[in-house]
């Protein structure tokens, strides 16, 4: 299963968060993905600077017969399309799509890493993907999600709120 993360904290001319978010993922499909599982919305203070708009994340899983690679490039297509512009890191953003496991894959070049190097301590990304795939392992460390969710520090568990 390829599970993705897509993320947004600003408007844009697709509108306000959660339509970002909804034209990604016709974006996705339009490019000829299977989106197999939606989870709800879930918002977090941004990341590292509090101050900055609050994001909306949710997790996607996906049916996708090409490599991580022609993944990536349909990922970077769908960003660019949508407006974002890689200039800082942890920088606010239209739309933020990221792989978080791809068949379970362990890759480490220079442009791709699977599976996602932080997403074992995002509260973002755990909540939402477990809402999905509750048995999901992390696929280096086997860890199950619940007992990564459970390491998180108490103000990250706190700081997350799932949307209806």
């Amino acid at each position: 299963m390829i599970h993705l993360n897509i993320g947004s904290n600003l408007e844009s001319k697709f509108g306000n968060r959660f339509k970002n978010i909804s034209t990604a993922i016709d974006l996705l499909i339009n490019s000829k993905l299977k989106i197999n599982k939606i989870s709800n919305f879930y918002e977090t203070p941004s990341y590292p600077n509090k101050k900055k708009p609050k994001f909306l994340n949710i997790a996607i899983e996906i049916s996708f017969l090409k490599s991580p690679a022609d993944l990536m490039r349909k990922i970077f297509f769908i960003e660019k399309k949508m407006g974002r512009i890689r200039i800082f890191k942890n920088e606010p953003r239209i739309c933020d799509i990221d792989i978080i496991d791809f068949n379970k894959e362990v890759i480490k070049t220079k442009n791709i890493i699977l599976p996602h190097p932080k997403a074992h301590i995002r509260n973002f990304v755990l909540y939402p993907l477990k809402e999905i795939c509750p048995d999901w392992s992390h696929p280096v460390n086997n860890k199950k999600i619940g007992v990564l969710i459970k390491n998180l520090p108490l103000k990250t568990r706190n700081e997350i709120t799932k949307l209806k």
